[in-house]
């Protein structure tokens, strides 16, 4: 059976310097309450944060290590500053208020938060696959720990890793507002199955992805590299049993909570004391409600409790400030000498204390102004044995997805929630019971358990990564490089877009720089070397901006050929052309109806470029495109994916007859080097001889021997040659 390897900021426990010996307390928050069960039922291993032991003492240290050796626990241990910047900086700083959509909360530019986020997330990765093996499953956890996967792929390619993300993945143009937007989806897509809690962030985190790394637009899966990334939507439950079990400390609680309540209704609300939560807003709503009706004020009482959270962080402290004043001004106008409307608490509630307060509420205030998925709302759910009480529910937080039959609101409209307020203390016995016992079957249904053994088996479902066959005799891709320097005959072929040059909105932008143009040209002047560019540009394009350099040019794939300056261009593929007007009016059409798409026109092809378009959009019309072009089913065409484009060209030309055309031409013994980066490229690779040194640009190697991550790396390697 696998191991489960957990990693998450903290691990379950947190550890305390107390005296000469160590305090051992249980990490709050609803992760680690999720995952305690299974790890300790398990075998696997938990990577975390032990809390502050940086000034231990030997004697203490060795406390530490049997008591985390004990409960397989390896700890990740941080200095003061690596908090400040990791978790306080730019975890809690940037990234929890950029993806709650609280722009006016986001700090981007406070200098080295963004390094230490790395530092720390790599040795997160460095600790697990110090401890990982072959038939291990890596579970990430939480946006604190972004980069691991990716990380981790680097240094156990083999490993299984799962991430779930626990609060929102927010709208494409917002999470684009983050500077290190390419390093952060980078980092996830090194996991094999992504998790969220809704199809909403997953789509969200799916359109950043075709936006930012220009991946195809997918909501299942997204290639990548070599691999295909799974992403899935797991919405994490609870303990539901447990607040769903009865005991006399329950009982006891409950029984005082009645007593003490004088009669009066409760309208409850638990939440961690964050800025995402709603309070202030909610406390504004129910003012409007007491204002509306003052005879209110002695019939119901709000009881909010506020548990502490990120006390060292000013805007937490200035919001339980600001919730405090709030509170007394609301009070001071609507109570008495013996009520008081609101009854606000700042601390955390013993958890029998919690079941009682969850049973003896008539209303649950559950109003966050965003949140990943918000536990207390099944907590309450699970609670409600008796079928009692009302769920006011903001539709912006995650459990609205699932518990459809709460009174669900927008929390930023107060009108809204003072009448769903007043609608929820006024709803009918009967209906009150029909959504209650509808919303505590489906907590009961959907707990923490199901949530962790669906995305575990999932994740085991992963197969294991392709194992590339050991070559007898193969070398590195530098011992290739000199042996190919060593060779009397050298011929290059080279593709352009994406390999050369980086890719740009419209092709016409994609210039070659002067040290491209240096670099080819020294490259074609080296002696017993030919280089020859195969692309899809048109003539017209690749010798505007290579034609005075001493190199081949073969454009549209191949169609097109001019062996160097001095000739002519020639035609190596026949064929009639008559399809290209139905085909072109086709992708008009398409054009017309989606904004960034354009077509390029070519002698012997039609190419659909989307690159600039909506991600969404331009899936749809690419599969819009392909089944009508199936549908017309034309023997003379064939159709060709490339790099956000769909290009239908002449059947029979392909970089392969050029390819085999050159190496005709060539002295017997000739070394070849051959480097493209899109989906032609096999095409090219194909009918080279098994020596030839075949290179692919970008994320995927597929049918080349040896890879290169981008433009940049490849001009090192191609200057390598001289």
């Amino acid at each position: 059976m696998s191991r489960l390897l957990i990693a998450s900021n903290r691990l379950p426990v947190t550890l305390q310097l107390e005296g000469d010996g160590v305090g051992v307390a249980p990490s709050a928050g609803g992760l680690a309450t999720a995952l305690r069960g299974p790890h300790e039922r398990g075998e696997g291993l938990w990577f975390g944060w032990p809390g502050d032991v940086c000034d231990a003492t030997a004697a203490q240290r060795e406390k530490i290590d049997a008591e985390l050796k004990g409960r397989r626990l390896i700890p990740i241990e941080l200095s003061p500053a690596e908090l400040t910047g990791y978790y306080d900086g730019f975890s809690n700083g940037a990234v929890w208020p950029l993806f709650h959509y609280c722009l006016d909360r986001v700090r981007l530019e406070v200098p080295g938060d963004w390094a230490t986020y790395q530092r720390v997330n790599q040795r997160f990765a460095e600790a697990i696959a110090a401890h990982v093996q072959p038939d291990d499953l890596v579970w990430i956890h939480d946006y604190h720990l972004m980069l691991v996967p990716e990380y981790l792929r680097r240094l156990a390619p083999g490993a299984r890793i799962g991430f779930f993300l626990h609060i929102p993945f927010p709208a494409s143009d917002v999470f684009r507002i983050l500077p290190w937007r390419e390093e952060v989806l980078r980092g996830l897509m090194g996991a094999d199955l992504i998790g969220f809690h809704t199809s909403e962030y997953l789509t969200n985190f799916a359109r950043s992805a075709a936006q930012v790394l220009a991946t195809d637009f997918d909501v299942d899966a997204i290639r990548w590299a070599d691999r295909t990334v799974r992403l899935g939507t797991f919405p994490i439950g609870i303990d539901a049993a447990a607040f769903a079990a009865d005991s006399p400390a329950i009982d006891a609680e409950l029984a005082s909570l009645r007593a003490g309540s004088g009669g009066r209704r409760i309208i409850l609300g638990v939440d961690r004391l964050d800025y995402t939560k709603g309070i202030l807003r909610r406390l504004l709503a129910f003012d409007r409600l007491l204002a509306s009706d003052r005879t209110l004020a002695d019939r119901v009482q709000l009881l909010q409790i506020g548990v502490p959270s990120r006390e060292s962080i000013d805007s937490y402290a200035e919001l339980r400030r600001e919730a405090n004043a709030l509170v007394g001004r609301i009070n001071a106008e609507h109570g008495t000498v013996s009520t008081a409307p609101v009854h606000f608490l700042y601390r955390s509630i013993p958890f029998e204390q919690l079941v009682a307060l969850y049973r003896a509420a008539d209303v649950m205030l559950v109003t966050p102004l965003r949140d990943g998925m918000n536990l207390v709302a099944k907590e309450f759910c699970a609670a409600r044995t008796d079928g009692g009480g009302v769920l006011v529910l903001s539709e912006f937080a995650g459990a609205a997805a699932e518990l459809r039959e709460a009174l669900i609101v927008n929390p930023y409209d107060l009108g809204a929630v003072e009448r769903t307020l007043g609608a929820a203390l006024q709803m009918p016995d009967d209906e009150r019971r029909l959504r209650m016992e509808r919303l505590h079957a489906r907590a009961l249904a959907g707990d923490v358990s199901r949530w962790h053994r669906s995305f575990t088996d999932e994740l085991q479902r992963v197969p294991a990564p392709p194992v590339r066959p050991a070559v007898e005799g193969a070398r590195s891709l530098d011992e290739e490089v000199a042996r190919l320097r060593e060779a009397p005959s050298l011929l290059v072929l080279l593709d352009y877009d994406g390999t050369l040059v980086p890719y740009a909105p419209l092709p016409d932008l994609a210039r070659p720089d002067l040290e491209l143009i240096a670099l080819l040209d020294a490259l074609a002047r080296r002696p017993g070397t030919r280089v020859h560019l195969v692309t899809g540009r048109t003539p017209a394009s690749i010798e505007r901006f290579l034609g005075d350099l001493p190199v081949g040019l073969h454009a549209e794939h191949g169609y097109w050929s001019r062996a160097d300056p001095a000739r002519t261009w020639l035609v190596r593929a026949t064929g009639t052309l008559g399809w290209k007007e139905p085909v072109g009016a086709l992708m008009a059409e398409l054009v017309a109806r989606t904004p960034g798409a354009f077509v390029e026109e070519k002698t012997s092809a039609l190419a659909f470029h989307f690159r600039a378009a909506d991600p969404m959009l331009a899936a749809a019309r690419a599969r819009e495109l392909r089944a009508r072009l199936a549908a017309d089913a034309r023997s003379e065409v064939v159709m060709m994916e490339g790099a956000r484009v769909i290009e239908v060209r002449l059947a029979g030309v392909s970089k392969a007859l050029v390819a085999t055309s050159l190496m005709a031409d060539m002295p017997v013994g000739t070394a070849i080097f051959a480097a493209g980066d899109d989906r032609t490229e096999p095409d090219l690779f194909t009918p080279l001889p098994p020596e030839a040194v075949t290179v692919r640009v970008g994320r995927s190697r597929m049918d080349a021997r040896f890879r290169v991550p981008d433009v940049a790396a490849f001009r090192t390697l191609l200057r390598s040659l001289l």
